[in-house]
């Protein structure tokens, strides 16, 4: 179901800090002279890449998440690119203009009772810390389901292990259980009333053919290339029981009985 439009602000965000994780990703911490807008789990931001003359659009980047007390955001980058490259280069005092919050989010227990089992891998997992947040101050536990090559690229794991329960798998075994995501026991041993998952497509896909079958809620948040952010440019475009919709508009958060996987 849609959610209510949310006011959008285009901002000039205060670099707090960039903490390099490891060789591929570094986290942004950001705040602003104001209260920071209010901002829902698998939203996002498009950030405009200064000194970097061959990045000629905003880098769409997933809200990983928001500490009201302390006035501040952080974004999770995947340096991938000229563009992502260049935001790690980006040290504290620096700013950064961000358009936010952008897109529809997660959908969030109705009552602390329910199972939410929230699935990551790779760039996918920022979302669902933001999520396993909002879930953990509704006063239920989530459960964590992360998915990584090896345990060096694991992300934020002392974050995620404060917010909930953490089930991982990685593909050479060196952490957790070996194999993907969709290959955990827990999906054999427990059910769970809502599946949130980002991540690799190839990887949504799976976790969406097993809550089909369990008969799960599930809902996904696309990764599908975007530049405008704002449903203008087309380029997100996916097909859904609906016709045509732009995943930055529309989604990118979708319950997977409107899409045509």
């Amino acid at each position: 179901m849609p959610n209510e439009e949310m006011k959008k602000f285009c901002l000039d965000l205060d670099v707090v800090a960039v903490e390099r994780l490891n060789a591929r990703y570094v986290l942004i911490r950001l705040t602003h002279v104001q209260p920071l807008p209010p901002m829902k789990p698998g939203q996002f931001v498009e950030v405009r890449v200064d000194h970097s003359p061959q990045t000629f659009l905003r880098r769409p980047i997933s809200i990983n998440y928001v500490d009201i007390q302390r006035n501040e955001m952080g974004l999770l980058v995947a340096t991938v690119g000229h563009g992502t490259r260049q935001m790690a280069l980006l040290k504290a005092g620096d700013t950064l203009n961000c358009v936010f919050p952008l897109g529809n989010p997660f959908t969030l227990p109705t009552s602390p009772d329910k199972r939410f089992l929230l699935v990551g891998g790779g760039v996918g997992v920022a979302p669902m810390l933001f999520l396993g947040q909002k879930i953990k101050e509704m006063g239920a536990q989530p459960t964590f389901l992360l998915g990584a090559r090896t345990a060096a690229d694991l992300l934020e794991m002392a974050l995620f292990e404060r917010t909930g329960r953490v089930l991982v798998t990685t593909e050479d075994g060196s952490a957790g259980e070996k194999g993907f995501v969709t290959n955990h026991s827990v999906l054999q041993n427990e059910t769970f009333d809502m599946i949130s998952t980002c991540g690799p497509k190839p990887m949504m896909m799976a976790v969406a053919r097993y809550a089909r079958e369990k008969g799960t809620a599930c809902e996904v948040s696309l990764e599908n290339l975007m530049a405008c952010g704002i449903g203008a440019c087309l380029c997100c475009v996916e097909k859904t029981v609906d016709g045509n919709l732009c995943a930055c508009k529309e989604g990118p958060v979708f319950n997977i009985q409107k899409l045509l996987w």
